[in-house]
């Protein structure tokens, strides 16, 4: 694992010392990597939502569509 230094004003030193405490993380190291995972996932997840918004149009998944999924699925 490497090793990285950042350096916080008092308030943000403070801010995270707090959420360490409340949220049961066992270091500022644990709490800044969850803040980076869930960044990360966030992005993941703006990119597939762009990547769905710029994808042609798919037929309604209406009743009917639910009925094909399920008729091809007894067919198999």
């Amino acid at each position: 694992m490497n090793t990285i230094t950042i350096s916080l004003p008092d308030a943000l030193k403070s801010f995270v010392d707090e959420q360490v405490a409340q949220h049961g993380y066992g270091s500022c190291s644990e709490y800044v990597c969850e803040l980076i995972r869930q960044d990360a996932d966030r992005l993941r997840l703006r990119g597939l939502l762009l990547e769905g918004a710029a994808s042609r149009r798919a037929a309604p998944a209406d009743a009917a569509y639910f009925d094909a999924l399920r008729e091809r699925r007894r067919e198999r």
